[in-house]
């Protein structure tokens, strides 16, 4: 499929203006390559494996493994952390664990998403995760 078919067939939005919609819908919505028979995140026009435009999305089931993370102790504020989440499809983001310290967040640590509201309406949604527990 060329990118103007791809851009036909989804309305002309951007790769990631329909990736933020699949958020504020509640979604972690990822690209998949038959081509290289590969998960594609951040959403892009072009597979990174195959150069192809032929990616096609579909939806994360929200469930992932910490795969590193740090805690950031910032001047002002409580600590928090930057977290790399290995999601089950087989992509990874960086991201951060909420709803524990920032300490208590460890390699292994199962997880689901939470979208995080934007503050503003001009503001985007993102993905954050929480302990699956």
């Amino acid at each position: 499929m060329t990118a103007q078919a791809q851009g036909a067939q989804s309305g002309g939005r951007s790769p990631y203006a329909i990736y933020v919609e699949h958020l504020r819908a509640g979604r972690l919505a990822y690209q998949y390559s038959r081509g290289a028979d590969k998960a594609v995140f951040f959403p892009r026009v072009l597979c990174p494996y195959t150069g192809d435009d032929c990616l096609e999305w579909r939806v994360s089931s929200g469930l992932g493994t910490v795969y590193s993370t740090s805690v950031v102790h910032p001047r002002k504020g409580e600590p928090y952390n930057v977290a790399l989440i290995d999601c089950d499809e087989g992509f990874r983001l960086m991201s951060r664990v909420e709803d524990l310290p920032a300490s208590d967040v460890a390699i292994g640590l199962r997880v689901r998403l939470r979208v995080h509201a934007p503050d503003t309406e001009d503001d985007d949604p993102y993905p954050v995760f929480i302990p699956a527990e």
